[in-house]
């Protein structure tokens, strides 16, 4: 009977070991992808749409940036909205803020810049801190393989492991989700993330509560066989805002036109802005 068990049993742990495998070591690459962000220059268009609860855009708010990564931290310089360009107007406000970023980063004292670039470091440290918990909050399941973005990726099913107690105050949704990773055959880095809430959510100390059926697509795109880079962010949700008004929203943001950029360069020069 002991026999009989193993033998019907192990093949299913092995695969859950296997697939929480996949996951941690994508999670270990990620760490280290994210250090190689800093070199790239890049286009980033950020896409809103406030809903009615029919589903129907009531209001589209659009801004495309260019982002760099001048003397160690990004700068965001903002060069459309709504698809069309700046007005004059903008873009001198625009012009004045860039080259007051560039005369402040010029004066600082080598003690300042470390200072501002291990601040920044932290932050970003921070936005990420739940991903280190990531392996050890899901129960994992190898779902198949698929084709994605030109290459096989391992398909990965997470649901909450019950009784879970997050260690990291920024992980605490982490029992109120489920996810599914694809994550490449190759090289490990995961392509795509989809992420489902199971349940209320609050942020704000309850003033936001994230309704349950939420969903955020998170894509990333291999970029000059070195690094992976974000694609896409999709986020659809419904949240309740101070328990009172409800909002429906639908958030894109692209990004592309991703150029090598080293990062302790300095922004030199203003150029005119493409056209989106």
């Amino acid at each position: 009977m002991r026999v009989l068990l193993a033998a019907v049993c192990l093949p299913a742990l092995l695969a859950a070991q296997d697939a929480r495998d996949i996951v941690r070591r994508a999670v270990e690459l990620d760490r280290k992808n994210i250090q190689l962000t800093i070199n790239y220059a890049y286009r980033e268009r950020d896409e809103q749409h406030e809903l009615d609860s029919q589903g129907k855009a009531t209001k589209v708010k659009i801004s495309v940036w260019d982002v760099t990564h001048p003397d160690g931290t990004p700068y965001r310089r903002l060069v459309a909205r709504d698809d069309h360009p700046l007005s004059d107007e903008e873009r001198k406000a625009e012009e004045e803020k860039l080259l007051k970023s560039v005369e402040d980063r010029r004066q600082e004292t080598p003690e300042q810049r470390q200072r501002r670039i291990s601040e920044w470091e932290a932050r970003r440290e921070k936005q990420r801190e739940s991903l280190r918990e990531i392996s050890d909050a899901f129960d994992f399941r190898l779902a198949g393989e698929e084709s994605l973005n030109g290459g096989q990726a391992y398909v990965i099913d997470a649901t909450p492991k019950p009784g879970y107690k997050p260690k990291s105050s920024s992980a605490f949704f982490l029992p109120r989700v489920k996810a599914r990773f694809w994550i490449d055959k190759t090289d490990y880095q995961w392509i795509k993330i989809s992420v489902q809430s199971l349940s209320t959510i609050s942020f704000a100390g309850f003033l936001v509560r994230i309704e349950p059926g939420s969903v955020a697509t998170i894509e990333q795109v291999r970029v000059n066989g070195e690094v992976w880079l974000p694609k896409s962010i999709e986020v659809k949700l419904a949240a309740k805002v101070a328990l009172v008004k409800t909002v429906r929203l639908e958030i894109s943001t692209t990004y592309s036109d991703y150029k090598k950029f080293q990062a302790d360069s300095r922004i030199v020069e203003i150029t005119e802005p493409r056209k989106p």
